[in-house]
């Protein structure tokens, strides 16, 4: 059905041609799904947006590219349309910035189907809501007018689905689909994708950089490193036996459920053949829970509530409220990590910034170092945010872009009176730039000329500059590749034993949250629904809940 031949690709930039795909070869059959995996850079993106002949002008392909007998590379403007979205479709990784937050959700699935099939405005509209409950969306004429922020995110990426699905396309590429969303609406994706598969007789290209998610959906598997094919075959063949040691490394560098190893492999470990795994028993975390939980907790909270209310309607004035987080308490000590796990919506996030008091608390007590910190006047506000930090998801975003990374890191030093002169302040910036894996010469650089992984480093630098005491990472990890995510890991695991550092660990990825922590507090719906040691409720959970979260963690061929 497609057939990919010899496909180089490059991109001409300061007259000099930057060739990011190698001359690549492979093939889609009928009712295939095929998985293409590799991280940021590999190319398997870039390959995809030329088969849809997305790229941009400055783009220079070799090679063919073969849909049913036509040459797509051959192809105008004007003819490919009649193909993009029809014949061919596809899934984008970030939906709220492939939708179009001015028009509603129904109307702009209807817009593929009034292109391409010529239908009558009510014929369309019926569809589309066939389409809505085919993908499973609740209240399938209510999202019909809705617009995509009113939408959570799994329910955001169905309707991409459907729009992709909507021409009953024989081919849709799928290029990381799931990637921000919580295990178990991953689940439900994946799930609904190959049952999608089924009933229409397409085929997928599942583009993704983790090769365990890739198991669970895909019959083949290619593998791309650097713009190259280093390995593809049966899925099943090449996760049990993998030839490449990239294909090791991707295969390893997730965090194992069966056992704990003290430091993460990384891509560069299995390419220079160093790694060395090194067990973290149990009688070793024994001993070390042991000292920690005879000490006073450094931070306790107690029937702690943060409420929210909205106006559900304009007129009427009539008030929702939603209780964000609800009669939640818990102990945390100093040198533990705790992790703080469920799915968007249940309250983590809000728990972490009320303890930030970013967000104000309607009931219970927080305590610090044995203090009641739950009303603070400015000065003492000051003084608690310089002993606890937090680390974003998204670096990016809470950098400046017109300020170097030095001076972003210096910043909230000079604010906290951190050192008296700023030789002194660029010396430990640079000290600490080192310790994250960092160069001296990225002191003057700005945010846009680092890769995410970079960026979150600089994120931790600018972090751990305060010397705080207690650090929130608020899926600190989620959005990077998972061998740079092995790396992030290992980085907060290697600085909370040299400084002591206390971490609260927030993340939907229970696979990560167990690998990372001591205890695990499972949250639902704003209230807490497990609490205990984490390797004790991922073996014996007591909840539905919890259950479901563990079963929906892509676990691979062997598992």
């Amino acid at each position: 059905m497609l057939s990919v031949k010899n496909l180089s690709i490059s991109f001409k930039s300061n007259k000099l041609q930057n060739t990011v795909v190698h001359d690549i070869s492979f093939e889609l059959k009928q009712q295939q799904i095929l998985g293409i995996v590799g991280e940021s850079g590999s190319g398997k993106s870039v390959t995809s947006l030329a088969i849809l002949g997305l790229l941009s002008k400055n783009a220079k392909i070799k090679g063919d590219i073969i849909f049913n007998d036509i040459n797509l590379k051959s192809l105008s403007e004007k003819e490919f349309q009649q193909i993009r979205g029809n014949k061919i479709s596809m899934i984008f990784q970030e939906p709220m910035s492939s939708l179009n937050s001015s028009l509603t959700c129904g109307y702009q699935v209807m817009e593929i189907l009034l292109q391409h099939k010529k239908l009558a405005n009510k014929v369309a509209k019926e569809q589309v809501i066939e389409l809505f409950n085919k993908v499973k969306l609740p209240r399938a004429a209510v999202i019909f007018n809705q617009y995509p922020h009113q939408l959570s995110g799994g329910q955001k990426q169905r309707v991409m689905i459907a729009m992709a699905i909507a021409c009953k396309p024989q081919i849709l590429i799928a290029d990381e689909p799931t990637t921000a969303l919580d295990v178990t609406v991953q689940k439900e994706i994946i799930q609904l994708l190959k049952e999608l598969q089924r009933e229409t007789e397409m085929s997928i290209i599942f583009i993704s950089h983790d090769l365990s998610l890739v198991s669970e959906i895909a019959d083949n598997v290619l593998v791309m490193y650097q713009g190259n094919i280093v390995e593809q075959g049966e899925v099943k063949q090449v996760f049990r036996a993998p030839k490449h040691n990239y294909t090791k490394a991707l295969i390893n560098s997730k965090p194992n459920l069966k056992e704990r190893i003290k430091k993460l492999p990384t891509v560069q470990d299995f390419m220079n053949g160093t790694f060395q795994k090194e067990i973290y028993s149990d009688l070793e975390r024994t001993q070390f829970h042991k000292n920690i939980y005879s000490k006073k907790p450094l931070l306790e909270v107690k029937n702690l509530a943060t409420y929210f209310i909205s106006n559900n309607s304009f007129f009427f004035g009539k008030k929702n409220v939603v209780k964000a987080v609800d009669n939640v308490s818990f102990q945390l000590f100093e040198g533990e990590t705790l992790g703080l796990v469920g799915e968007s919506g249940c309250g983590k996030t809000t728990l972490g910034r009320t303890i930030l008091h970013l967000e104000k608390a309607i009931k219970g007590t927080i305590f610090y170092k044995q203090k009641d910190i739950t009303n603070l006047s400015k000065n003492e506000l000051k003084v608690f945010r310089k002993e606890v930090q937090i680390i974003f998801q998204d670096p990016f975003s809470s950098l400046n872009p017109r300020i170097p990374v030095g001076k972003a890191i210096m910043e909230p030093m000079k604010v906290h009176t951190i050192f008296s002169s700023y030789e002194e302040r660029k010396k430990h910036v640079l000290d600490i730039l080192n310790k994250v894996g960092l160069e001296e010469a990225h002191f003057y650089r700005y945010p846009h000329e680092f890769s995410g992984g970079q960026r979150q480093r600089i994120g931790i630098a600018r972090t751990i500059a305060l010397k705080p005491k207690l650090i929130i990472c608020d899926e600190s990890v989620s959005a990077l590749d998972v061998s740079v995510q092995a790396q992030v890991l290992n980085l907060l695991n290697t600085l909370k034993e040299e400084f002591g550092f206390t971490y609260i660990f927030i993340s939907h990825d229970l696979a990560v949250v167990k690998y990372m922590s001591d205890q695990l507090v499972v949250m639902n719906k704003g209230k807490i629904e497990e609490i205990g040691d984490a390797d004790t409720i991922y073996k014996t959970p007591k909840t539905t809940y919890t259950k479901k979260l563990i079963d929906a963690i892509p676990k691979g061929i062997d598992d």
